[in-house]
This record gives structure tokens, C-alpha cells and sequence, in this order.
């Protein structure tokens, strides 16, 4: 049974919150004024004064498990969790995904230390058209069944478009990521692309925000696809056609491709490892 139907997510994330060490209550974080039906004020984002700049706590975020595992040799399992930027949408073959390029990079880039041979499994848990409410159904059964040491959550796109509110997006992100810890893996986000659909949807640029405020609130890394992806056009590497296809949503083989060098680059950088040459102690 889901995490969303067992218990009450505010009953989890107080228990979380405690066992973690940090104070059940904290102030809200200042996101711009949205106002929904249903929902009072105890949904709000928040965030304990000591998380607050968000930008210090981002540039300490780390993934020591994931960093250990590097150091030792020993193979990495990591469930890629998200919607259709995960799955592939777009794609021209499931080898042009993220996730797979992903895991043939890392593998690649952690066989350059000169160390022996360290199996990198990247599972692709993406499923297209899944809002924060549609991944919290099957998070048990998709991520922590899998037993994974991190979890890649690619998460926000879709919310905008399917009507769950900013308020509702931030509780099930951050109960998600606690249930996540409890099991000992580790987390890094991943924020919303950057495309003409999202950019034309009133106040999607609120989910991002929220997202990166229970980022810093709760020290998880995040990987900026939307700042990235900004920044491939600025600089001549991408044109926007050559990065999202003709529904002006997804991705292409080529944006795909990006991302996956992208993040890998982040995961190993919040690991603590050198970003141009990863090694093994």
C-alpha cells in the first residue's frame, strides 16, 4: 500500500522530522501568494530559519552514501523516479533516455579511476503524465521496493498542467524524500525543463520554486535542469528545436543526451567528488 493511502503525510513527516533531528514546526518560507480551494494554512511550505540561505545549504549538499559506495568499489543502484522526462517521451529508442545514458556515463566515468570494474544499475521508474499525487501512489512499489542507494526524482512539470495545487506539490515532495531516507538511500531532484508548454502554463514557475525550497529546507541537491537548459541555448550548444520536439514539451534524442552527461556531472559533484576526473580512494 502507498505511502499517500497508509497514514496522514503530516502525521510522517512530524515523525520524520524528529528522528531526523530537526523540530516538527518551523516558520513558513516566503513563495509568492497562491491561494487554493480546500487547503488551509498548514499545507504551506516550510522551512526551519536555520535552512534559510538557500543557496549556503545547497553549496554544502552532499551524498555520502553514494560517495562511499564510489570510494569502495562497489556497485551503485539508482532508481530514476519521475515522469515522462524519465520514461523518455520523445525518444527514439529506450537507449536514448536519460536514465539509460545516464548509467552508461557514470559507468564510464567511474572506470576512467583505473579501480576495478563498478556495475552501475540505473531502473527507470518514469511513467508519463504522473503529478506529484500519481507518484506518491506508487513511490513504495516503484522506489523503495527497488532498494536503491540513490533515488534521481525528476518531479513539477506536470503538476501545473493537472491542477495539484503548489501547497500540495511541496508536502508530498518533501514526505517523499523523508520516506526515501528512512530507507538509508539518498536523494537528488531534479527541476522542471524548460519548454514553450510549461513557460505558456500560469504560475508553473511556482512549482519550481517550491521545489527548491524544500530542497534547501531539507539539504538535497538538485539537478537545475531549467537553469541548464537556459544555458545550452545562451551558449550555442542546443537551439530550442533541437532540444524539445514538435509538441513543445519533451525532449529530444539530443536534450536527452545533455541531460544525462548534466546530471551525472551533479551526482558525482554532490558526492564530493572532483568534477573532472572522479576517483576512488
Amino acid at each position: 500500500m502507498p505511502i499517500s493511502a497508509r497514514l496522514p503525510l503530516v502525521p510522517i513527516l512530524g515523525l520524520a522530522l524528529v528522528a531526523l533531528g530537526a523540530p516538527a514546526r518551523s516558520e513558513p518560507v516566503p513563495l509568492p501568494a497562491v491561494h487554493h480551494a480546500g487547503l488551509d494554512a498548514s499545507a504551506a511550505v516550510r522551512t526551519p530559519p536555520a535552512a534559510r540561505p538557500a543557496l549556503h545549504a545547497r553549496a554544502l549538499a552532499r551524498l555520502p552514501r553514494l560517495a562511499g559506495l564510489v570510494a569502495k568499489g562497489a556497485d551503485i543502484r539508482i532508481v530514476a523516479f519521475g515522469s515522462s522526462s524519465t520514461e523518455g517521451i520523445g525518444a527514439t529508442s529506450p537507449g536514448s533516455t536519460y536514465p539509460a545514458q545516464l548509467q552508461e556515463d557514470l559507468e564510464s566515468r567511474l572506470d576512467k579511476s583505473g579501480s576495478e570494474h563498478q556495475f552501475v544499475t540505473v531502473l527507470n521508474r518514469g511513467k508519463g503524465g504522473d503529478d506529484a499525487e500519481a507518484m506518491a501512489r506508487r513511490l513504495e512499489r516503484d522506489v523503495l521496493a527497488e532498494k536503491p542507494d540513490l533515488v534521481v526524482w525528476q518531479t513539477g512539470s506536470n503538476d501545473p498542467m493537472t491542477g495539484v495545487s503548489v501547497e500540495r506539490f511541496a508536502e508530498l515532495t518533501r514526505a517523499g524524500i523523508l520516506a526515501i531516507r528512512a530507507t538509508g538511500a539518498e536523494v537528488i531532484l531534479m527541476d522542471q525543463q524548460w519548454c514553450k508548454r510549461l513557460s505558456g502554463t500560469a504560475g508553473s514557475e511556482l512549482y519550481g520554486t517550491a521545489l527548491h525550497a524544500v530542497a534547501g529546507e531539507l539539504g538535497v541537491p538538485v539537478i537545475r535542469r531549467n537553469a541548464m537548459m537556459r544555458a545550452w541555448v545562451a551558449k550555442g550548444l542546443l537551439t530550442p528545436t533541437q532540444m524539445i520536439g514538435p509538441d513543445g514539451l519533451h525532449m529530444t534524442d539530443a536534450g536527452y543526451n545533455h541531460l544525462a552527461k548534466a546530471a551525472m556531472t551533479q551526482i558525482l559533484v554532490a558526492a564530493g567528488l572532483p568534477e573532472e576526473a572522479p576517483a576512488r580512494n
